[in-house]
């Protein structure tokens, strides 16, 4: 049976465009770990699949939504983290063992992971390439606002910032305040206003006006 890499590069010949000078690499390395047996293309394609659909910034996105609409699941996440996460079927793959932490009018959260690149995987996906850099490693602990200045959010100095330190045994969800003026927004609608970024406390979640959704 073809994989869905083969299905992917047929739509790609019939549909005329071509492959980058990164992928075709990436597509030689896989056939040739395929062909000596050191991958199982079905089970490539189910790892493909699951970093597509069932993990990335958008399963972060729904749990903020049902933190920000609901008291009692948000009471539990600040509480039990892993147990919240649990009650929406998130389990397993570093689920056991994040830690939310609430941003407010006065205390403002950010993550780092200063000995690697330590991340929530099964709420944000890929870590984005910066948040590997060793200058932001440094940068983030010892110079936080400067660090946010860097990605356009500032903050008063009555406002604390506080640096978490991500580890292998523990990880971090910085859930971003509520912008004003969605009351009675749905979730799906809500969660639209969460950015990656803002799960790690680089960024503020995006104000009513710059939703696709309304």
């Amino acid at each position: 049976m073809a994989s869905r890499r083969d299905d992917d590069d047929a739509a790609h010949h019939e549909h005329g465009s071509e492959l980058s000078e990164t992928q075709v690499r990436v597509r030689a390395l896989e056939s040739v770990l395929v062909e000596k047996g050191y991958v199982d293309p079905a089970a490539l394609d189910r790892l493909i699949e699951t970093y597509e659909t069932r993990v990335g910034p958008h399963i972060g996105a729904q749990v903020v939504a049902r933190a920000w609409a609901e008291r009692e699941f948000a009471a539990q996440l600040f509480e039990e983290t892993p147990a919240a996460l649990a009650s929406l079927g998130i389990a397993g793959g570093q689920g056991e063992n994040m830690v939310a932490l609430e941003n407010t009018p006065a205390v403002h959260n950010m993550v780092v992971c200063t000995l690697c690149s330590c991340y929530p995987w099964a709420l944000l996906g890929l870590p984005p390439v910066w948040y590997k850099s060793a200058p932001y490693r440094a940068r983030a602990v010892a110079d936080p606002r400067g660090v946010l200045r860097d990605f356009g959010v500032e903050l008063g100095a009555e406002v604390q910032i506080r640096v978490w330190d991500s580890t292998s045994e523990i990880r971090y969800l910085v859930v971003p305040m509520r912008p004003e003026h969605t009351d009675g927004w749905s979730e799906a609608e809500l969660a639209a206003l969460v950015t990656r970024d803002s799960m790690i406390g680089t960024g503020l979640a995006k104000q009513p006006a710059e939703s696709a959704t309304r």
